[in-house]
């Protein structure tokens, strides 16, 4: 059976230079991008194509901040057979929050929760014996444990929502693992190193930007976490894609590096978890879940 992947975000930065790189790696490959803006969508699987006439490519509209989106597109998914990989989106790169339409803080929901429901939804195509299925989380080296709280782990009371949100992505990944390996499920995170996209462009003034770039080249030749390209970035998911899941060790994070003459290459870091706060921050997310898909009238499954 061909490789079935599914990329969020896949319309620009890392999840467009991971869809390119997995075409290179296997032509065959069948690509689901799940995008907020189907214009985008549409252009990036032109592109795909351009590059690559014979490859299987479709897309579907997907929002991780609209837990309604997440059904429609958990929906429109499940047609597949199976879905081999899923492989998340950067997120909100931002410290500051607010709240959704669904009453979530908005960075955790983007970066973590709105997945984590997609996920769930998608049991039935990622769970597979026969061939077993890989999540990629897209972490950060920012991804910080004081900045997580399991009594605020949306945080809206703190201010470094981004670190964490990541550090929540760390521990969803080792609890999943723990819940859903022995049903063909792995989950892997990963760190794609500092990456010039549209999100870290929208932190700083352009012009900031312009005097910045030809000394963050130069940091790059002592600095291996300085990926700069979309395409460095998404060295870590590449090479997860070519390993067997099941091989895996479900508390490393793994780092997409660049040498100074600009090789690419993985590196793996233990992650600062503690296994009892994994388990109750799972059963949080849980709690949530069935929360809110009550409140929106979708089934709910506790296992």
């Amino acid at each position: 059976m061909q490789p079935v992947v599914l990329v969020t975000g896949a319309s620009s930065g890392i999840g467009s230079a991971l869809c390119k790189r997995l075409l290179q790696e296997d032509a065959e490959v069948r690509l689901c991008l799940a995008c907020r803006s189907m214009q985008k969508a549409a252009a990036t699987k032109a592109m795909l194509l351009a590059a690559h006439p014979a490859a299987q490519v479709t897309f579907v509209h997907l929002d991780v901040s609209s837990l309604e989106s997440v059904l429609q597109a958990a929906s429109e998914i499940q047609c597949r057979k199976a879905v081999h990989m899923l492989s998340t989106a950067e997120g909100l790169l931002t410290q500051e929050d607010c709240i959704t339409a669904d009453g979530l803080q908005a960075v955790f929901e983007t970066n973590l929760f709105g997945h984590f429901i997609l996920i769930r939804q998608l049991k039935p195509l990622l769970c597979c014996l026969e061939k077993p299925s890989l999540l990629i989380w897209t972490s950060s080296s920012n991804a910080r444990k004081s900045a997580f709280t399991l009594t605020d782990y949306q945080h809206s009371k703190g201010k470094e929502s981004y670190s964490s949100s990541k550090y929540a992505i760390d521990l969803a990944s080792v609890a999943l693992n723990k819940h859903f390996n022995k049903q063909g499920l792995y989950s892997s995170v990963v760190c794609p190193g500092l990456v010039m996209t549209n999100l870290t462009y929208g932190i700083l003034p352009s012009f900031f930007w312009k005097l910045l770039m030809p000394i963050m080249w130069i940091i790059r030749f002592f600095t291996k976490s300085y990926t700069l390209t979309p395409y460095n970035g998404a060295e870590a998911q590449v090479w997860l894609f070519k390993q067997k899941p099941e091989s895996l060790d479900a508390l490393m994070k793994y780092h997409s590096c660049t040498s100074p003459m600009g090789k690419n290459y993985v590196e793996s870091q233990k992650m600062d978890v503690e296994e009892e706060t994994t388990e109750i921050f799972y059963q949080k997310l849980l709690e949530l879940e069935k929360h809110v898909l009550a409140r929106l009238n979708a089934p709910f499954s506790s296992k």
